[in-house]
């Protein structure tokens, strides 16, 4: 019965991207096609409603085919017309799943930061793009050793996109650790946190500089898993009872915001140890939040 239910949902979900994506990509080619640069940027609501609706049919799945319940802490004012970046831990691909349950059409639609590689994936690759995801090289320091012009590619990526999304209302998703937590990864980091592995902030100072002053606030997310990070086949199998999510709305701290974060050591320090100190303080929220329950 487990392998039938994950099949049928998994058609169903695919179907349903399959018939969003063919229209994603029909108005990006008539946007790329338009020699206005007005009828270029009325195409974007429709491209965003585009997106809102296939995350609201996979969020109508989590709700009507598993007994998955999301318990969301820290209700905000949130604005569908705002300018944010949004920060969370990474366990789990399910993780994106969970942002998009929370926050679809509460607050912009949520663009990530994302490895080349996932240009190629089938369909979704095209649909990110279409959608104006930023593809990032993320080179090891290996590679930059060897080839030092690597190390502005992705800082030049980011301006980029960050351009784009002054123009219009966005939510900048960023997972600070730069890859899913294990618990082989957090020890080979010997990281102080207790559920996290160390924050990378360069991506985060470099999306506050692009923004400057256009950004609203920081959304702050700790995704919690009581039962053990899942994959997509065990929501999809129903075998994740609970997700407890908290929420916090951080200013811009605006003494951070602009900073040459490349080439200021001192600033490059400053920004570290303000960066490190919100993910002591949400390490202690995953604390909380995976702490037993009663009733």
């Amino acid at each position: 019965m487990a392998l039938i239910r994950v099949a049928l949902l998994s058609l169903l979900i695919i179907t349903s991207t399959i018939l969003h994506v063919i229209p994603i990509m029909a108005v990006t080619l008539v946007k790329l096609v338009l020699p206005i640069t007005r009828l270029k940027v009325a195409c974007n609501p429709v491209l965003t409603g585009l997106a809102e609706s296939w995350i609201g049919v996979n969020n109508w799945v989590w709700d009507s085919c598993t007994r998955t319940r999301l318990s969301l802490e820290g209700e905000l004012e949130l604005l569908r017309d705002g300018h944010y970046l949004v920060l969370a831990n990474h366990q789990s691909w399910v993780d994106i799943l969970v942002l998009q349950k929370a926050f679809n059409r509460r607050i912009p639609f949520l663009r990530f930061f994302l490895k080349r590689q996932l240009f190629w994936v089938p369909l979704l690759g095209l649909a990110w793009w279409a959608l104006d995801f930023p593809f990032m090289g993320r080179y090891t320091p290996k590679q930059i050793a060897k080839n030092p012009a690597l190390a502005g590619r992705d800082i030049v990526a980011t301006r980029r996109a960050c351009e784009k999304f002054r123009a219009i209302p966005v939510a900048i998703m960023n997972f600070v650790e730069g890859t899913r937590f294990t618990t082989d990864k957090h020890q080979r980091q010997s990281s102080p946190y207790r559920h996290l592995l160390k924050p990378k902030s360069g991506g985060v100072a470099f999306v506050l500089d692009a923004m400057g002053q256009g950004l609203h606030a920081i959304i702050d997310v700790s995704i919690a898993y009581p039962g053990g990070a899942p994959s997509l086949l065990d929501l999809l199998a129903n075998r994740v009872p609970e997700v407890r999510v908290q929420v916090r709305q951080r200013p811009i701290p605006t003494e951070l915001a602009g900073g040459d974060y490349q080439n200021d050591r001192e600033f490059r320090i400053r920004f570290q140890h303000w960066m490190n100190g919100l993910w002591a303080e949400k390490d202690a929220d995953l604390a909380q939040l995976l702490a037993p329950r009663v009733g």
